[in-house]
């Protein structure tokens, strides 16, 4: 009887939860609101209403959006979505409808490619098994273009792709080569797919150079990413026809500072000085310090050539061996760029500071200015440390000015990221002869702090009016809080190594607590990987419209002012302060925003294509060093190897699962490691392996490694102990997954 009341039971709630989810069309819930929603509140019930979701996930009535947030799928036989390709033939399609992941397998893509919008029949779902969907029409084909190198025959030739997204390689007619020749490096664009056909057809856009040289490299990066390679023609010629034209009337209508002490502190190797820093004793005993920026926009005007290109680039992309300007040199590296001794037109905050770096006044206006100096951070670096130098007095009122600064920005939850970066030595034809790291030193952090303040105060200017009147429409650089997963992590994995970090509480604490566990790891084997790990926890920085504020600077209002020649954000910033200090009407709010969703968009695109320059060149310097050995961290544990960092050089390679030949590894996903089967053996996240360098395949830019030998791990020489991220924080041991992968090609880590 008992059995009989219990099923009746379970029954019944089963019917109520299927009755509640289907009425929820796109919304997200957990077993907590479904079970408040239908009343159970017995602790029984809620943990039959857990179960139950699981369940209906597992068969495919639900889609588990994120671990324990569920959603009711909106689907239909037939569906519509975007198909995700890749060159391995798992492909498959985001739905319109509700996002859910279809899996799409490649015979039955009616040959769509990546990007293409496309009509797909899902099969009915069975049990335990994951959904699959055959596309019965491509509705919109996304025009694709393919890096590779050309095999040409005597008839026609064949591109060889090392696209992700791409399973084949591309037939090319005679005719549509380009004059392409055999080794060359070459953009084809995809032209047809005819049903019948093994490859799909295409043309030649544009040849390279021969592959593996430097140019063609470091240009089939940029259109990897789509980011241009050239300049046109004609924007070239507008941006010649710009005069400096800094005449009387000019300089009339600006404060004129030419004879304030002003210089420059930048990369020994730059040539775009858009900054400035001026510095001036005043009577009552305080200081005048001035930022000035180039004032680009002074002469690139809203609707031409110039400013159209700079629109649609948004950005200057820096890789390994050269920068790609975002407006022309004639512009970015003549008239625009703050060069000494000579007369520059410049947007400018100007503030008095007392003693203790407060701020008593600040001004914005549009200024004249004339550099003093121009310093390298080396040669400001020096004069910091010896007191000795030109214009010593100004550089070391700046430097202890901006020391106070710092130290009040991170009590106020400023987050303190300071890692070292990769740069490379590099010869005439751009190989890679050495590798070392850059540092950011005290001369770094005065132009960094000033710079800080620079943009704070313009975006309180504007986003912050007097007392009734309402903030207009402007670009804020903003920064959400950290994901409350990836924050989780962080924690684990820092627990393993015995620092503790804070996931909970106002954001203050947190980053109090973080930037302990960054001062605590200076100088020890997991400095590196924690500092990297931080920073990846933390959100994307971005341009919006909707000011939330920036988490990591702890800044209630932000933008970006201070690099008008390589960031198109800081152009639109001048362009808006201007209209607004004169009296000027709020701009367009939704087209404001479309600018600054362009621009996230394309720094991130910029972004990825540094990386990638960056990643050619280890792999191209450790090609080098095949059979060498070397010592290194594990910063990465996944199923398919261990990702190594070389003490030496920071360049990161791949342990493929099946070169771990002594045991067959399974991967414990909670722990952030493999454990061997036999011997019970663990690599784990920060443990100190020897390695030798295996392969080094630049095409992919992948570098593979094997295991020489198993050093250490940091906690077992610094405290002694040997802990697990289960242990440290009393956790259960997560669901191991099967080992040994035949393929070594990375995902994102």
């Amino acid at each position: 009887m008992a059995r009989s009341q219990t099923k009746k039971n379970n029954d019944r709630l089963l019917a109520q939860i299927k009755e509640w989810v289907e009425k929820q069309q796109n919304n997200t819930y957990n077993y907590k609101q479904v079970a408040h929603a239908i009343g159970a509140s017995a602790p029984i019930e809620q943990r039959q209403v857990a179960l139950t979701l699981v369940d209906m996930a597992f068969n495919g009535d639900l889609i588990e959006v994120s671990p324990g947030k569920y959603k009711t799928p909106q689907r239909t036989a037939l569906s519509t979505g975007t198909l995700v390709s890749r060159s391995n033939g798992k492909n498959s399609l985001i739905t319109d409808l509700d996002g859910e992941n279809i899996i799409v397998a490649e015979r039955n893509s009616l040959h769509s490619l990546n990007g293409d919008r496309v009509k797909i029949n899902i099969a009915a779902r069975r049990r335990g098994v994951e959904p699959e969907a055959e596309v019965v029409e491509i509705i919109e084909k996304k025009e694709q273009t393919f890096i590779g190198t050309l095999q040409v025959e005597k008839y026609f030739g064949m591109l060889v792709t090392d696209s992700k997204f791409l399973a084949t390689d591309i037939f090319i007619p005679k005719a549509k080569l380009k004059n392409g020749k055999n080794g060359d490096k070459a953009i084809v664009r995809i032209t047809e797919w005819p049903d019948d056909a093994k490859n799909p057809r295409g043309e030649v856009i544009d040849i390279l150079g021969k592959n593996g040289e430097n140019n063609a490299e470091m240009h089939a990066i940029l259109a990897e990413f789509g980011l241009p390679y050239i300049y046109p023609e004609n924007v070239e010629k507008a941006a010649q026809k710009i005069e400096a034209g800094i005449t009387p009337d000019v300089i009339a209508e600006r404060l004129d500072m030419r004879n304030t002490t002003t210089f420059t502190i930048d990369p020994k190797d730059a040539k775009d000085f858009d900054d400035a820093l001026s510095f001036k004793r005043l009577p009552n005993g305080n200081y005048e310090v001035g930022v000035h920026i180039a004032d680009v926009t002074h002469y690139v005007k809203p609707d031409t050539s110039l400013d159209r290109e700079a629109t649609k680039r948004a950005t200057s992309v820096y890789l390994v061996d050269r920068v790609v300007p975002m407006l022309p040199e004639h512009l970015s590296n003549g008239i625009c760029s703050l060069r000494p001794d000579e007369e520059k037109l410049t947007f400018s905050c100007i503030f008095e500071m007392n003693d203790k770096a407060e701020v008593l006044k600040a001004e914005i206006a549009r200024t004249v200015i004339c550099s003093n100096r121009r310093f390298t951070y080396e040669e400001a670096q020096v004069i910091i440390e010896t007191g000795e130098g030109d214009f010593k007095d100004e550089i070391l009122s700046l430097d202890r000015l901006a020391k106070i600064l710092r130290e009040e920005r991170y009590k106020h939850g400023s987050v303190e990221f300071d890692r070292a970066e990769v740069k490379f030595d590099i010869d005439e034809k751009g190989h890679p002869t050495g590798v070392y790291f850059k540092e950011s030193k005290d001369a770094n952090k005065l132009i960094e702090e000033f710079m800080l303040l620079a943009n704070k105060t313009v975006a309180s200017t504007i986003g912050c009016p007097p007392a009734r009147k309402k903030p207009k429409a402007f670009v804020y650089r903003i920064h959400d809080q950290p994901d409350q997963g990836k924050l989780q992590d962080l924690a684990t994995v820092a627990a393993t190594f015995g620092y503790k970090i804070k996931i909970s509480g106002e954001p203050e604490t947190i980053n109090r607590s973080i930037n302990k566990m960054l001062a605590d790891v200076k100088g020890r084997a997991e400095e590196n990987f924690l500092s990297t790990l931080a920073i990846r926890s933390m959100a994307k920085a971005v341009y919006s419209t909707d000011n939330i504020g920036h988490y990591g600077l702890g800044f209630k209002y932000y933008t970006h002012f201070t690099s008008p020649i390589r960031r198109y954000p800081d152009m639109m910033v001048h362009r808006l302060l201007a209209r607004y200090l004169t009296g000027g009407r709020s701009v367009n709010l939704e087209k404001l925003e479309e600018e600054c969703k362009h621009s996230s968009e394309m720094e991130q695109l910029a972004a990825n294509a540094e990386r990638a320059s960056i990643k050619y060149k280890q792999v191209e310097y450790m090609a080098e060093r095949i059979g060498q050995e070397y010592i290194g961290v594990i910063t990465g544990v996944t199923e398919w190897g261990l990702y190594v960092e070389l003490e030496e050089n920071m360049c990161e390679g791949l342990v493929p699962m099946r070169d771990l030949a002594d045991d067959y590894y399974d991967f414990d996903e909670k722990n952030y490691c493999l454990i061997g089967r036999r011997t019970h053996a663990r690599y784990r996240l920060g443990d100190k392996v020897k390695i030798k360098v295996a392969r080094a395949d630049l095409p992919k830019k992948q570098l593979d490694f094997v295991i020489a030998d198993k050093i250490t791990r940091p906690d077992e020489d610094d405290m002694g102990r040997n802990i697990t991220v289960h242990q440290a924080l009393n956790e259960r041991p997560g669901k191991k997954r099967r080992g040994p992968r035949t393929s070594s090609r990375r995902g994102k880590r």
